[in-house]
C-alpha cells in the first residue's frame, strides 16, 4: 500500500459516488468532486467556497425556504469515440482495465483505462486532473490516448455544461435544486465560454475553457451547454494529448471587473498542463512542509494524508481570503446544503497549530455576521449575540424547519435551530486561537463579549433553588428535543450548555471590558449555575434520570435511533439514548483539573472519579448516529482506557474511506470528523496542551501507534514534536522525563519578569507599530506610551484595558496574570530553547545588513575576521585590503576553483532574553574590477575603514541558522 495514494480497481456504478466524494480535488476556492468526465453514472458537483442560493419548494402541504451551496456548472465533460462507435460511456463499454489514483502529494487524480470498441479496436486513454492550488481560478484536465491496435480518426468532445442542478442528496430531491439561470454561452478567440446566475443571490459565475490539442476544433452550442469537437489522427502505438484547461470566476471574487472577461483572460494566459502542474505540486509541497504528521504503517499514514489532504482543499491559505465558513461537509458534496454548524470546533484546533492565518479567516467569517447575530437575540428577547445553528450567506438562521426521515417517508417538524451551544463553539475557538498564536485582536474580543453577553441573558435565577437556570435549548446530543409528551420543544439545564457558560463568562471576565454591574452578575453565574446529577453522574439535562432505559438489543446495530423509533411508532425523546456525546463534549474540551474546578466553583461535590463514572454512563448509552461521536469518545478515553480509545479511534479514521454510516459519504466527507481524527494525533496522543503561561506536552501513545513525528507553531515559534514509548523529543533535542513545559513564550517570560512595560513593548514589536502608532490606537500621548514602556509600574485599569485592545491581546497578558512584582523576585529563566530556522527566515534575519564574521583556514591556521556586510543579489558582499589575509588567502591559485568559506551573524537581544544566529556557507568571488562599478550602490564600507577596494562575494551554497529563547 502506498500512503500517499488512493487506488481503486475497476469501474463499480454502486460506488461511484463515494468515489467521486473521496477523490474530490480541490484548492479552498472551489472543489470538483471526482466524477467521470463522461457517461451517466456520475454526480457532478463544483462548489465554490461561500456560493450560496435560497429557493422556495413546495414539501407536504407547506412553502419552504432553503439556503444550498450552489452546485456550479461542470468544467469537466470530455469524451471520445473510435470511427462508428458512439461517444463512450464506461458504463456500457467494455473496459479491458480500469484504475483509478489520487494522488495526494501533488493533489492530482489519475485515470488510467483500456477499451475495446465493438469493432474489436483497444484504445487506452490515460488521463490527468488538477484543480491549481497555485492559482485559486484554474482547473484542468490532461487526457493521452494510445490506439493500440488501429490507427485512424479519434473524435473527441470537449464541453462546459451549465445545465446541472443541486440533486446530489436523494432525500432533499423534493426541494427546488434548480439555482442556475440565465445561461448564456459563445467562443472567442479558440476559446469557449459559458455564464450562468443563482435565482436569488444574484451570483454570476463564468467558465472560459482553452483545448490545447493538435487539431483545432469546431463549436457546438445548444442551451446551457457549450462544447468543442475535435478530430485526432492518431497511429497506431503513438500516444497524443489533448489538455482542457479552464478558468472559474465568480461576481464575487475580488480584483474582477466582470467574471467573464477576467475568466478568459486567466484561460487565455494560462500556462501548458506541465507547468500547471509544476506550480501546482510546488504549492501542496509547501503545504504538506507545514502539515505533515508521520506515524507508523503505511494503512494508518494514508488515512491521516487523506484526512489532511480533505482538510486543505476546502480549508487552504486562499480561504483565508474569502468570506467563507467551515462546512460540515467541505466542499465535497450537498449534504447538510453546505452549511456552516459548530463543526469548526474540531477544525480550528489543528489549524491554529498549522494555519492560523486560515483560522483567522475563519474566525472572520463569524465576525462579519456579528451584527446579523446580535439581531437575533434582540428579536429572541435577549443581550449579546445569539448565532445560528446552521448559517450559509448572510448569518441568519439557515436551519431546516422540516426534515425528511427516510425510514418512514413523513417529513417532520425540526427544532435543532435550539443548538444554542454553537456560540459556545465559537468561542472556545477565539480562546484556542488566542492560546495558539498569543494574539486577541479587538474583533475577537467583541466575539467572545458579545456570546458571553448572550448566554448571561439565557441563564435565569431560580427563586426556589438559588441557581441560574438556561431552558429552552437543545444539547449537542441532538435526539433530545423535548421532554416526552411536551407542548413545546426544548430542555432545561442542558450539562454541556451550562458548565461551558461558566466556563466562557470566566475567560470574557479576564478581557476586563464588562462593567462592574455585568462583571458582578457574571462571577455571581460562575458561582451559582445548576448542573444535575445522578446515580452518581453528571445528568445531561434535568429530568434526563426519569427517562425509560432503551431495549438496546432489539435496535443493535442502529445508528439513527430517532429515524428508526419513529418509524416504529415511538420517540426517541423517552428514552436515555444518544446519539452522540453530550455531556462527555465537555471531557473533550476541558481537562479533568478544568471541569472538576468549575464543578468545585458552583458548590458541587467533585470527586476525581465522578469523570470516569460519566464516561462509562453515558458509552453505555450513546448509539454513534454521527461521525463525530468516534472522535470525542476516542479522546475522552485516550487516558483511562487506551485500547478502547484505540477502536474509537480507528472508526473515526475509517468513517469516510468505509463510509460507515451507510450512504452518507457519498454526499460530502465529514471534515469535522476528519480535523478531529488527526488533531487527536496532534494534541490528544501527545498530550499537547496550550495554556497562558507555555506549551506543556504529556505524550500517552496507544498500543498500536509506534512513533508520531510532526511540526507545530507555537505563537509564532515553529518547533518539531516526535514521540514514541520510550521517549519525546522536541527539535531533537529529548525531553526530561517525557512530560512537562515545552516551550514559552517571549510574552510569558516577560510575565515572569515583572516589567509591564517590557510586554507592552513585545507586543508593539510582533505587530510592527511603532510608539507613535500605538499611542494613536489606545487614544494616548505617544510620550506617555514611552514612559510606560521604560519604567516600572503598572497603569490604571482603563488604561491597561486600551492598551490591551490596540495591542489585540488581553489585559490578563499585559499584566502577567495579576499585579505585578517588585523586580528582582520573579523566577530565574528557562532552560535556554533552540529552534531551527529555515533559509528563507535566515535571509530575511541578515538582509538588513551590518556586522558579521568570515571563517576559512588561512595561511597561519584557522581564522576568524570581523566584516561589514550587506545582501547584494542574493550574495553577502564585504570589502577588504588588496595584499591582505583575505585578498591572498582567498585565492586558491587555480582557474575556476574557488576557496569556501563561512561567514557568520550573531544578534543577541538581551532585554528580551532571546537571541539568533545564522551561517553562510559557500565559496568566496573576488569581484572583477569590471563589475566594481556596479555595486556603488550596494553600500558596503570596510570593516575598518580606508580605502579597501576589493570586493568579495560569497555565494550560498548551504544556510543555516538558529533561534535561541530564554537565555
Amino acid at each position: 500500500m502506498n500512503p500517499w495514494t488512493l487506488s481503486y480497481e475497476g469501474f463499480d456504478p454502486a460506488s461511484a459516488r463515494l468515489r467521486e466524494a473521496l477523490c474530490t480535488l480541490g484548492n479552498g476556492r472551489f472543489a470538483t468532486r471526482g466524477a467521470t468526465p463522461e457517461g451517466r453514472i456520475r454526480t457532478p458537483g463544483t462548489y465554490h467556497a461561500g456560493c450560496y442560493d435560497r429557493l422556495a419548494s413546495d414539501v407536504a402541504g407547506r412553502t419552504v425556504v432553503n439556503e444550498d451551496l450552489v452546485n456550479l456548472p461542470d468544467w469537466l465533460p470530455l469524451t471520445f469515440a473510435t470511427p462508428g462507435s458512439d461517444w463512450f460511456a464506461p458504463e456500457l463499454a467494455e473496459l479491458l482495465h480500469y484504475t483509478q489514483e489520487l494522488d495526494l502529494r501533488r493533489g492530482v487524480l489519475l485515470r488510467d483505462l483500456r477499451w475495446r470498441d465493438g469493432q474489436g479496436r483497444v484504445t487506452r486513454v490515460c488521463q490527468r486532473r488538477l484543480v491549481s492550488m497555485a492559482d485559486p481560478a484554474l482547473a484542468a484536465l490532461e487526457t493521452t490516448f494510445t490506439a493500440e491496435n488501429w490507427s485512424g480518426p479519434l473524435r473527441v468532445r470537449a464541453a462546459l455544461d451549465g445545465r446541472v442542478t443541486n440533486d446530489g442528496v436523494e432525500r432533499y430531491r423534493d426541494l427546488r435544486g434548480d439555482h442556475l439561470t440565465e445561461h448564456a454561452t459563445g467562443g472567442r478567440d479558440g476559446l469557449t465560454w459559458l455564464t450562468a446566475a443563482t435565482r436569488s443571490s444574484r451570483v454570476t459565475v463564468a467558465l472560459a475553457a482553452r483545448v490545447d490539442a493538435p487539431a483545432s476544433g469546431s463549436r457546438a452550442e445548444e442551451p446551457g451547454l457549450v462544447a468543442t469537437e475535435h478530430v485526432l489522427d492518431v497511429v497506431e502505438g503513438v500516444p497524443v494529448t489533448l489538455t482542457k484547461v479552464v478558468a472559474l470566476l465568480i461576481s464575487r471574487d475580488p480584483a474582477v471587473h466582470d467574471p467573464l472577461s477576467a475568466a478568459l483572460r486567466r484561460a487565455r494566459t494560462a500556462p501548458g498542463f506541465a507547468d500547471l502542474l509544476a506550480a501546482h505540486t510546488a504549492a501542496w509541497e509547501r503545504l504538506w512542509e507545514r502539515a505533515c504528521l508521520d506515524v507508523d504503517g503505511p494503512e494508518l499514514s494514508q488515512i491521516v494524508h487523506l484526512h489532511i489532504f480533505h482538510l486543505l482543499q476546502t480549508l487552504s491559505p486562499h480561504t483565508a481570503d474569502l468570506d467563507a465558513g467551515v462546512p460540515a461537509r467541505g466542499l465535497h458534496g450537498e449534504a447538510y446544503r453546505g452549511h456552516v454548524f459548530w463543526d469548526e470546533l474540531f477544525v480550528l484546533p489543528w489549524l491554529n497549530l498549522r494555519f492560523p492565518e486560515i483560522s483567522h479567516g475563519l474566525l472572520r467569517y463569524r465576525w462579519r455576521r456579528l451584527p446579523e447575530a446580535l439581531a437575533a437575540a434582540r428579536a429572541a428577547g435577549y443581550d449579546g449575540a445569539m448565532f445560528p445553528w446552521q448559517s450559509g450567506s448572510d448569518g441568519r438562521e439557515e436551519t431546516q424547519t422540516y426534515h425528511l426521515n427516510p425510514d418512514s417517508g413523513r417529513w417532520l417538524p425540526d427544532v435543532s435551530h435550539l443548538q444554542r451551544h454553537v456560540g459556545l463553539a465559537i468561542a472556545y475557538n477565539v480562546w484556542q486561537y488566542h492560546l495558539a498564536t498569543g494574539s486577541m485582536p479587538s474583533w475577537c474580543a467583541d466575539l467572545l463579549i458579545a456570546i458571553a453577553r448572550f448566554f448571561a441573558s439565557l441563564a435565569v435565577p431560580d427563586p426556589g433553588s438559588g441557581r441560574y437556570e438556561i431552558r429552552g435549548v437543545m444539547g449537542p446530543d441532538e435526539y433530545h428535543t423535548a421532554y416526552p409528551g411536551a407542548a413545546e420543544p426544548g430542555l432545561s439545564n442542558n450539562a454541556y450548555t451550562n458548565v461551558m457558560t461558566v466556563w466562557l463568562l470566566r475567560h470574557a471576565l479576564q478581557l476586563g471590558v464588562a462593567g462592574p454591574e455585568e462583571a458582578a452578575r457574571w462571577e455571581d453565574i460562575t458561582r451559582r449555575m445548576r448542573v444535575d446529577f445522578h446515580e452518581g453522574v453528571i445528568s445531561q439535562f434535568t429530568g434526563y434520570d426519569g427517562l425509560a432505559e432503551l431495549d438496546w438489543q432489539r435496535y443493535e446495530g442502529v445508528r439513527r435511533l430517532d429515524r428508526a423509533l419513529e418509524a416504529d411508532g415511538d420517540d426517541v425523546n423517552r428514552y436515555k439514548a444518544s446519539k452522540q456525546a453530550d455531556t462527555l463534549m465537555l471531557c473533550y474540551l476541558l481537562t479533568a483539573g478544568e471541569l472538576l474546578e468549575i464543578l468545585e466553583g458552583l458548590g458541587y461535590p467533585a470527586d476525581p472519579a465522578l469523570i470516569p463514572r460519566t464516561i462509562g454512563y453515558y458509552l453505555d448509552r450513546t448509539s454513534h448516529g454521527s461521525t463525530l461521536s468516534a472522535v470525542v469518545h476516542a479522546w475522552v478515553l485516550s487516558r483511562c482506557d487506551r485500547a478502547r480509545s484505540w477502536q474509537f479511534f480507528a472508526e473515526a479514521l475509517l468513517g469516510d474511506v468505509r463510509d460507515v454510516q451507510g450512504g452518507t459519504t457519498a454526499e460530502g466527507i465529514h471534515l469535522g470528523a476528519m480535523a478531529g481524527t488527526v488533531d487527536m494525533l496532534q494534541r490528544c496522543y501527545l498530550g499537547l496542551d496550550l495554556r497562558p503561561d507555555g506549551l506543556y506536552l504529556d505524550p500517552l501513545l496507544p498500543g498500536r501507534l509506534g512513533t508520531l513525528s510532526l511540526p507545530i507553531r507555537f505563537r509564532g515559534r515553529l518547533i518539531t514534536v516526535e514521540a514514541d514509548h520510550a521517549s519525546t523529543r522536541v527539535d531533537g533535542v529529548p525531553l526530561p522525563g517525557g512530560a512537562g513545559l515545552v516551550l514559552t513564550e517571549k510574552e510569558m517570560i516577560m510575565t515572569n519578569s515583572g516589567d509591564f512595560g517590557r510586554r507592552v513593548t513585545y507586543h508593539r514589536d510582533r505587530l510592527g507599530l511603532t510608539v507613535d502608532q500605538l499611542a494613536e490606537r489606545a487614544d494616548m500621548s505617544p510620550g506617555y506610551v514611552a514612559y510606560l514602556e521604560g519604567h516600572l509600574g503598572t497603569p490604571d485599569r482603563n488604561t491597561v484595558i486600551r492598551l490591551a485592545t490596540a495591542l489585540e491581546t488581553i489585559p490578563q497578558d499585559l499584566l502577567g496574570g495579576g499585579r505585578d512584582r517588585p523586580p528582582g523576585t520573579g523566577p530565574g529563566p528557562d532552560e535556554p530553547v533552540l529552534e531551527n530556522l529555515d533559509p528563507e527566515e535566515c535571509l530575511r534575519l541578515i538582509a538588513p545588513g551590518g556586522i558579521g564574521r568570515i571563517a576559512f583556514s588561512g595561511s597561519h591556521g584557522p581564522t576568524v575576521l570581523p566584516v561589514n556586510y550587506r545582501l547584494h543579489d542574493g550574495a553577502v558582499l564585504f570589502r577588504t585590503a588588496r595584499g591582505g589575509p583575505m585578498d591572498q588567502d582567498l585565492r586558491s591559485g587555480l582557474e575556476g576553483v574557488d576557496i569556501k568559506i563561512g561567514f557568520q551573524v550573531d544578534r543577541i537581544d538581551e532585554a528580551r532574553k532571546e537571541g539568533w544566529s545564522v551561517l553562510v556557507q559557500g565559496p568566496a568571488h573576488h569581484v572583477p574590477e569590471d563589475e566594481v562599478a556596479k555595486l556603488a550602490d550596494a553600500g558596503v564600507t570596510p570593516w575598518a575603514g580606508g580605502e579597501r577596494h576589493l570586493y568579495i562575494r560569497v555565494v550560498p551554497h548551504q544556510i543555516t541558522g538558529r533561534r535561541v529563547h530564554g537565555l
